[in-house]
């Protein structure tokens, strides 16, 4: 019987071909093959398999197997198909997610050395010949023979070594071998790691723990959801899970929000299975091409145990995955904002039932997604509701800044006389503080007090933002710099202020304020040299850093038993935006940041600088009362049929023609409600909160349904009998999280 696949060719196209398998080549879903594309060859991966299918032309032949085994194993070809439908994306896509560029390009392949080796140590007649009449010959094989295990890499021994090595291994005096190198990604490290042991656990701890191990036994185990304060030790209880589950003979998958947040949960892991070191795998976009590419084989292969990345890890070709850990679920940054638009903790939790092993979501701020999850019933619920060391809580202090703001002439003041006199406490001391601002830059903004002129960016609806460091304004949408004007470019008015303020100027002024402190920033600016994070972190570890000044990338994760302070300097950002989840967001955010103070024997102090001080996200985030917040969101949540109580799809039109934007949503509107199914709630035609984007105009529609599924397939059952102008592109996104 003639057996056809379906081929997806490598390259930024999505072309998909159908394609003959010759006789006696066993092909399957998954594998990688050679195919003939016009006149040239090219490489693929094969999406599907069909039995006895008849063409009215001749298929030409797959050429060969580029891998014996399939490098997409079934289960995340599965897990590709279920994404492909729920996210309404092409198979195409979905697949050069789980197959990453590292491993599909053929320009990369395993980095190999030569090795010279000796199977027994030289006679002395042979050296003293060899020393008189061939004296490279002699360097050589006295090298190797007093080498660990009597082999060294041609390169090591020495300028000019090949041609003495070529004549010994020609005279059978030594063997060359090749053997592959890994590209270790953490080669540079300097720290070194020491061995940790288990910590003894408290009473709520062992209770998380003994039920996570139940789990491990069980055929089909039930999702959990770890719901623990900063500091309550979800770590340990992570760590000591892994431990079980390798000594079963299975792996681990553990998935953080951030890329910043990878190398310190990979030091953690490693100080506790140091014997085995070498068997942690790390994946995330940072990596270089080589890198990505021999820690993939290495987890395929089954030679790495523990994996640790960021989003995309969660494809990590795993074989007998026992356990899957997702830390801090509820951070956005799990969401794929590019096709295929998958949220990673959702998928994470797919391939738990798709692998049959357990899956385990931590948080001291869950998404209320989750959290309605556990009380439905369909994640267990965990908690950890004090601290590890017996601490209390971070005392939380509210400081209204509108009172502040009248005691200083010339606008709003950066620091209050508040949280001033506190630093100055912890710097007398000797003890360290943390100053959040989630804005990078100098200003916010350059406006003209005469004209009101703003200086906005020509690609993007945004004002441009004053960096100081480069002495440029910056768009933080699409990246755009423009010198910095002397004068109004309107009215040519010399007067030009700045409004607003982000950590560089806090940077300078905290300097001013303090010239006896040694200070670090961490953004995004800051941070752009490889390792500068790292770096950073090592040195407020130990003490030479006396206050941190930094954007999210200091709000979760980060453990310094010696920060007794968080000063969290405008925790409006972000509260007054057009999205029903930005309450959620702060209260997340205050939280998480506030969880950085007093993690060691010392008591630990925050101060919540608001304009308004009686949002009950604030008020619940002093109190760190989760359960009073996610009641009072979720009531108003399910009055107006929000996620959870709905899922909620966003449309997205953009072009560089605002007419054509609009009238091209708004002719999908009006076939989306012809035949609209029941239950579907459609919005109406709006401009994105971010209107004008990269040069591109931006319209959207909301769309909310109590199932996903038919609302997708109803979006793309319109999207594909709609031809779409050529300026004009349209965006689903399934469970979206961004609207702007």
């Amino acid at each position: 019987m003639r057996v056809n696949v379906r081929v997806l060719i490598d390259g930024p196209s999505e072309l998909v071909f159908d394609y003959a398998v010759p006789d006696g080549l066993r092909v399957e879903a998954g594998c990688r093959v050679r195919v003939p594309l016009r006149r040239k060859s090219a490489t693929g991966t094969v999406l599907a398999i069909s039995e006895g299918a008849q063409m009215d032309f001749a298929l030409r032949e797959i050429e060969a197997l580029t891998d014996p085994d399939p490098l997409v194993t079934p289960t995340l070809l599965k897990i590709g198909r279920w994404i492909a439908d729920y996210y309404g994306c092409g198979i195409e896509t979905v697949v050069r997610a789980l197959l990453p560029e590292a491993v599909r390009s053929e320009e990369n392949s395993a980095k190999t050395r030569r090795v010279a080796v000796l199977d027994a140590k030289p006679d002395e007649e042979l050296m003293e010949k060899l020393a008189k009449r061939a004296k490279r010959q002699h360097a050589v094989l006295a090298l190797l023979a007093h080498a660990p295990e009597m082999r060294l890499p041609v390169p090591d021994l020495g300028d000019g070594a090949n041609a003495a090595v070529k004549a010994l291994a020609e005279a059978g005096r030594l063997r060359i071998v090749v053997e592959e190198v890994r590209r270790d990604p953490d080669a540079g490290q300097v720290e070194e790691i020491l061995e940790s042991k288990p910590l003894a656990l408290n009473p709520a701890q062992q209770v998380a723990l003994d039920a996570i191990l139940e789990s491990l036994e069980e055929e089909c185990p039930k999702p959990q959801l770890l719901l623990g304060v900063t500091g309550s030790g979800k770590t340990e209880v992570y760590l000591q899970a892994a431990r079980r589950v390798i000594d079963m003979g299975k792996t681990v998958l553990v998935l953080v929000p951030e890329i910043s947040l990878t190398p310190q949960t990979v030091r953690r892991f490693k100080a506790r299975f140091a014997a085995m070191q070498d068997r942690v795998a790390v994946l995330h976009s940072n990596l270089s091409q080589g890198e990505r590419f021999d820690e993939w084989h290495r987890i395929r292969k089954g030679e790495a145990r523990i994996v640790i990345g960021a989003r995309s890890a969660v494809f990590a070709p795993l074989p007998e995955l026992g356990l899957i850990l997702v830390d801090e679920e509820h951070e956005n940054t799990y969401k794929q904002d590019t096709v295929p638009r998958y949220h990673g903790r959702d998928v994470a939790v797919l391939r738990g039932a798709f692998e049959k092993c357990a899956v385990v979501l931590g948080s001291a701020t869950p998404s209320l997604e989750s959290w309605q999850n556990s009380q439905i019933g369909k994640y267990q619920l965990l908690r950890l509701d004090e601290r590890a060391d017996g601490q209390s809580m971070p005392i939380v202090r509210v400081v209204d800044m509108r009172l502040e703001a009248t005691k200083h002439k010339g606008g709003p003041a950066i620091l209050s006389d508040r949280l001033r006199v506190a630093l100055e406490k912890r710097l007398e001391d000797g003890e360290q503080s943390i100053l959040f601002l989630n804005r990078r830059g100098f200003a916010r903004s350059l406006q003209c007090p005469k004209c009101g002129h703003v200086c906005t960016c020509p690609h993007c609806a945004v004002a441009l933002t004053y960096h100081r460091t480069d002495e440029r304004l910056v768009c933080h949408v699409c990246g755009h710099q423009a010198i910095v004007p002397r004068k109004c470019p309107e009215c040519r008015d010399p007067a030009i202020i700045m409004q607003g303020y982000g950590t560089q100027k806090v940077e300078e002024v905290m300097r001013k304020v303090l010239p006896g402190a040694k200070f670090a920033r961490i953004d995004a600016d800051a941070m752009r040299r490889k390792n500068a994070l790292r770096d950073t972190l090592h040195a407020f570890k130990s003490h030479k850093i006396d206050i941190l000044i930094g954007t999210q990338m200091i709000a979760k994760g980060l453990h310094f038993p010696n920060v007794t302070l968080v000063g969290i300097l405008n925790a409006d950002i972000g509260l007054h935006v057009p999205d029903f989840r930005a309450g959620e967001r702060t209260f997340q955010l205050i939280t998480q940041v506030s969880g950085r103070a007093g993690r060691g024997d010392l008591e630990g102090e925050v101060y919540v600088q608001t304009f308004t001080p009686h949002s009950p996200s604030i008020q619940y985030a002093r109190r760190h009362d989760f359960d009073g917040f996610s009641e009072q969101e979720m009531e108003m949540r399910k009055m107006f049929s929000f996620p959870p109580y709905a899922h909620c799809a966003v449309l997205t039109s953009r072009s560089a023609h605002e007419r054509r934007a609009e009238f091209t949503l708004q002719t999908l509107h009006l076939r989306l409600k012809e035949e609209l199914p029941d239950g579907i709630v459609l919005g109406e035609v709006l401009p994105s909160p971010l209107v004008r984007s990269h040069g591109q105009f931006r319209f959207q529609i909301t769309l909310r349904s109590q199932q996903a599924r038919p609302l997708t397939r109803h979006v793309q059952a319109v999207l594909r009998r709609t031809t779409l102008p050529d300026d004009v592109t349209v965006v689903f996104d399934m469970d979206a999280l961004n609207f702007s």
